[in-house]
């Protein structure tokens, strides 16, 4: 009987290995644990702090930037304006000069006009899905409605220019809009003094800890102290109390940001020859709805090459300086185009870099903020060890064993963090590698939650 008795004591002190017959972990040990570990933690948790406010930093330059770029936005927007301005003003004043050059332009158009739609309907039946024969039909009777005056003013290329410029403002309204948004309910969250003061030693003075005599983080200034002074007097703060206004505001600062713009966006100026590759989804929408993809062919005909170049300067000199007025305007409001397209692309990446540092505000912040809702007791522990145990592998391969350290952290359920032998209980980075594995346990249900 004593025999199977010994047995059923050696198998429940046995677990992983055999529990090794040190002497008992006394409790002025486990204080002193308990002590270095709190150390630990409390550097941890004024790094937290700091990291917080870098992050409040970055962001605030991120808005300066911001702010900067949209600046360089606005002046090219103005010049990229007149430069179309121009376009429309020599496209109005070639159309309104007497025709010239009509027999040689119609007997070219009447040779360009098959070739464009074979060409366009080759392209169409190679790489589009379906619908050929009823976009055969509207493409013809489309090329027939067309003008050949409206290939000598390069009209495609007009049109290509004002339906960017109107595609970029609206994205431009878009961003800008919920920048401005974000950014106040960021200068308002940046306003409270927790995000002003200077992080403390938080293991003798803490700055936002909540004791059983006060708040510390409530200062009389502080915006949150005054939106909750009315609640004071009736019932003690919870955390939901004292940083939910925050977390609302971080969140809805990400709602504001949160924006999807169509993947034409930033839609380059169209080229004048259709090749196979991501854009094709594109030209076939424009050759279903209304030809005008077929009309980026033209340069895949000679004739309608040939339309581009009638000179009409013998006849009428000043209508062929007017469509070279046309030429270079357009050429500037091309380049101008592409460059406010690539300063909207920059404005994007900074509406994501602010996206990304209200993510990492907001999972910082709810691990430093949740602390406000601890009491600590007059020891100022902030990690207390409850229990130590070594524990050696049955395996004759040597460091296998392991020291169990079971850990109260904060408000937390007890965190057991097992320990290698390669760390004793004696090296000074032992309740370093506790305290950190506990703060891994501790942070990652804070996230879960």
């Amino acid at each position: 009987m004593r025999t199977l008795l010994l047995l059923v004591g050696l198998l429940l002190t046995w677990e992983n290995g055999q529990v090794l017959g040190d002497p008992a972990v006394s409790e002025r040990e486990l204080q002193e644990m308990s002590t270095q570990g709190s150390k630990y933690v409390n550097k941890e948790i004024k790094n937290a702090v700091n990291e917080v406010k870098q992050i409040k930093s970055l962001i605030e330059k991120t808005n300066e930037e911001r702010k900067s770029l949209l600046s360089i936005l606005e002046e090219t927007k103005k010049e990229k304006e007149d430069a179309l301005n121009e376009t429309r003003d020599s496209e109005s004043k070639l159309k309104e000069s007497p025709g010239v050059c009509n027999e040689t332009m119609l007997a070219l158009w009447e040779e360009c006009k098959p070739c464009l739609k074979q060409t366009c309907m080759k392209f169409y039946a190679r790489v589009c899905r379906s619908g050929s024969g009823a976009v055969g039909h509207q493409l013809e009777e489309f090329l027939n409605q067309s003008s050949p005056f409206y290939f000598w003013i390069n009209g495609d290329r007009i049109d290509s220019l004002l339906e960017n410029d109107r595609r970029q403002t609206h994205m431009l309204d878009i961003m800008q809009d919920s920048f401005d948004r974000a950014s106040g309910i960021m200068d308002e969250l940046f306003q409270d003094t927790f995000f002003s003061r200077e992080p403390q030693d938080t293991y003798h003075s803490s700055p936002f800890f909540l004791t059983h005599r006060r708040p510390h983080l409530l200062y009389p200034k502080s915006r949150l102290a005054r939106s909750l002074r009315p609640l004071l007097p009736y019932r003690p703060l919870s955390f939901q109390d004292m940083f939910q206004p925050f977390f609302d505001m971080i969140h809805q600062a990400q709602q504001a940001m949160d924006i999807h713009l169509p993947s034409t966006a930033f839609q380059p100026l169209k080229e004048d020859i259709i090749r196979e590759g991501n854009d094709n989804r594109t030209v076939c929408r424009e050759i279903r709805h209304n030809s005008t993809g077929c009309l980026r062919m033209k340069d895949q005909c000679d004739k309608c090459r040939q339309i581009l170049s009638v000179d009409c300067s013998a006849s009428n000199p000043s209508q062929n300086q007017l469509r070279q007025e046309l030429d270079d305007s357009l050429r500037v409001a091309e380049r101008l185009t592409t460059k406010y397209n690539e300063l909207l692309r920059s404005y994007q990446r900074k509406m994501l870099n602010t996206s990304s540092l209200l993510e990492q505000l907001n999972e910082q912040f709810s691990w430093v903020s949740r602390l406000a809702n601890l009491t600590q007791g007059e020891d100022q522990s902030y990690l207390r060890v409850t229990t130590v145990s070594s524990h050696t592998s049955d395996s004759d391969v040597p460091h296998h064993g392991f020291t169990k350290v079971v850990v109260k952290l904060f408000d937390s359920d007890p965190i057991t963090v097992t320990i290698p032998e390669e760390v004793s209980r004696n090296n000074p980075k032992f309740m370093e590698t506790v305290a950190e594995k506990a703060l891994q346990e501790y942070r990652k249900k804070t996230r879960e939650e």
